[in-house]
């Protein structure tokens, strides 16, 4: 068994969403996240951002007009994302249906090197509609539709090299104070404990990791180092009664003979670690399923963790602008 510590990069974004003709859910919603996980929440029906986590609530000891400040936010962004939704249907020539603008934007942050970049794009009705590229301060246009708009933004150099600003230095270092905040939760992990289960000799062999946190994981298999993709079916990720989680990913090795087995192996990933399990040859064929030992080789890989901030001074709150298209 050994232990490899890699680099672990940080992100941070909120998404914004405005609808029409979309029935069951608010016209607007705001959703922050810090590491996939979600953090602050805001519609139109309640009309005020509110914690997700705990650990969200620390914030209010050093900025206590923190939500009040969201809230403000939320009220305003509501009401140039239904403009622009409106303005974004007119360039489609569109009255009716369902409709969704969205934004999202964020920030990351290498903690061991210190690169960090940022991004922002928006998009219609699920397809790419504008786009920041960092490197040239240049607002693009995928769609026809956006090319006014982006030529019109692309004017303010003030706002752009304002917002490269911001996503590059501001964002980060509130990214920064966020992994502090929630240091705990976000950089929990739980180890898996992994099985090779195989019900009789024709069996597909699956291998089976139960007991990890948290969900945002990977396995496969893979032989002489490269990913297997023929014969593999890959199982979802499901719950566990006890707030953890499982997953299977099965192989079928009928037409491998027993002396290849020791290529194959079964390799798990989770945030911060990579399984890798080791030769095959070990396994009884059972017909009952019944789960064996195997050695595990720890590294820890990169990690993402999701936020995107305002600020406001020298309080943390964000005042990019609402543009308008």
């Amino acid at each position: 068994m050994s232990l490899l510590f890699l680099p672990v990069t940080h992100s941070l974004m909120y998404f914004y969403t405005a609808s029409s003709g979309v029935t069951n859910i608010p016209s607007y919603v705001s959703v922050g996240l810090v590491d996939d996980v979600q953090i602050s929440y805001c519609d139109s029906n309640i009309n005020r951002a509110i914690p997700k986590q705990e650990w969200m609530k620390k914030v209010d000891s050093k900025y206590p007009t923190y939500w009040e400040e969201e809230t403000q936010t939320c009220w305003e962004k509501q009401k140039t994302f239904r403009l622009n939704l409106e303005i974004a249907k007119h360039r489609f020539n569109q009255t009716e249906g369902a409709h969704i603008f969205q934004q999202m934007i964020g920030c990351e942050w290498d903690d061991e090197t210190g690169e960090v970049s940022g991004y922002d794009q928006f998009s219609y009705d699920g397809e790419d509609f504008i786009i920041l590229d960092l490197r040239t301060q240049t607002w693009i246009a995928p769609k026809q539709q956006a090319v006014f708009t982006t030529y019109k933004w692309n004017q303010n150099r003030y706002a752009v090299e304002y917002e490269t600003s911001y996503l590059t230095q501001t964002c980060v270092e509130w990214l920064k104070k966020y992994v502090d905040y929630g240091r705990s939760s976000l950089l929990r992990t739980d180890l898996p404990s992994v099985s090779f289960l195989q019900k009789s000799s024709s069996s597909p062999v699956s291998c089976h990791a139960t007991g990890f946190y948290p969900d945002r994981a990977e396995m496969f298999w893979r032989k002489d180092e490269e990913e297997v993709y023929y014969g593999v079916v890959k199982g979802e990720i499901l719950p566990n009664n006890d707030g953890t989680f499982q997953m299977s990913v099965d192989i079928d090795l009928s037409s491998v003979t027993p002396e290849d087995w020791s290529k194959y192996e079964c390799v798990f990933h989770l945030t911060w670690f990579v399984f890798s399990t080791t030769d095959l040859n070990k396994m009884d064929i059972l017909i009952v399923a019944l789960p064996i030992a195997l050695v595990v080789i720890f590294l820890i890989v990169g990690i993402g963790l999701i936020l995107y901030m305002r600020m406001n001074g020298e309080r943390w709150i964000f005042c990019l602008p609402f543009p308008v298209f």
